[in-house]
């Protein structure tokens, strides 16, 4: 009977009072309009630079790129007449083949260097950090004009590399004043700056868990069979960075041509770098607006690149899971 009592008074009871919305609702901190306005006025010279110094210039160029413009008067609409000039401008077709022989064989040359160095440091060398610093330097010092002027000594008639070939008995050329190998000393010199991709490279080494290997070795696996089963594929989204960076920094060369070439891009234009046309065009001509117009052309085939290498990132580039 109590039981009976207990249920019926528990069944007629009140339900429990709902809590208030204020309660419930998430609490959202207060809004800081003083303090925002603050921020936003210590941001004011970045903004202020962003817009005078890139976004401004950017804009100017491709205005520019529209008109004729010597610099001596002010511009003169032309429309689409720089773009159409390009096709028929054989110079600029010259150009664009030396770029492109210049970017897809130095920096698969570069980027295999690096990646060599990367697995010889890897193992353990004593004194890694010094070895790391000496070969990180050439990547700083490549582009100054000073390097640009050793290396057209080293390549020229008496200069080193011919030296060492006289021990051996064969007499050499002057390699920068000469059309078939000219361009190939400008290669070797982007090659030579291995040093950013290969601390990249070495860093990359460095997260693969050597359980991996352990497990390989223990399956039978060699040298070569680790390399090409748990090294490449677990350092792919790094030399895809590293390829991506690379490809960017040498379709823009422009220094070590100006300075190996004298400027004229010789000899029989075998060293005229699209950068270096476009400065000859712009500073030589004074040409501004055909000289804008190939700019922005840069910037097309730079970003269409780029493009195709995340496009195409997917079929072989691994993340893991």
């Amino acid at each position: 009977m109590d039981n009976r009592l207990e249920l019926a008074n528990t069944a007629v009871a009140p339900p429990p009072p709902r809590p208030h919305p204020a309660e419930t609702s998430t609490s959202r901190p207060p809004a800081r309009p003083r303090e925002d306005r603050i921020g936003y006025l210590f941001l004011t010279p970045w903004f202020l630079g962003m817009a005078l110094f890139t976004v401004g210039p950017i804009l100017g160029s491709l205005y520019l790129s529209f008109t004729e413009y010597t610099l001596l008067k002010p511009p003169e609409w032309l429309g689409l007449e720089n773009y159409r000039q390009m096709l028929d401008d054989p110079r600029l077709h010259r150009s664009l083949l030396v770029t492109f022989v210049y970017v897809f064989v130095s920096v698969p040359v570069q980027l295999v260097l690096a990646l060599a160095l990367a697995l010889l440091l890897n193992r353990g060398v004593r004194g890694l950090s010094f070895y790391r610093s000496v070969y990180y330097l050439p990547s700083l010092l490549a582009g100054s004009v000073s390097i640009a002027i050793l290396w057209r000594q080293i390549f020229g008639k008496d200069g080193l590399v011919n030296q060492l070939l006289a021990f051996a008995g064969i007499e050499g050329v002057s390699w920068v004043a000469h059309p078939d190998f000219a361009l190939g000393t400008l290669v070797l010199l982007n090659a030579w700056t291995f040093g950013a991709p290969m601390v990249i490279f070495l860093a990359g080494l460095r997260q693969i868990p050597a359980s991996y290997y352990e497990a390989a070795q223990v399956d039978g696996a060699g040298p070569v069979s680790r390399f090409v089963h748990i090294t490449l594929p677990m350092l792919t989204p790094i030399i895809f960075f590293n390829l991506v960076l690379q490809l960017i920094g040498a379709f823009q060369s422009f220094t070590q041509a100006f300075v190996i070439s004298g400027g004229r891009g010789g000899p029989s234009d075998s060293t005229l770098l699209y950068t270096l046309y476009l400065y000859e065009r712009g500073f030589g001509s004074f040409d501004m607006g055909y000289a804008s117009a190939m700019a922005w052309v840069l910037l097309v085939m730079i970003a269409v690149l780029t493009g195709l290498n995340f496009l195409f990132a997917r079929r072989w580039v691994f993340y893991g899971s």
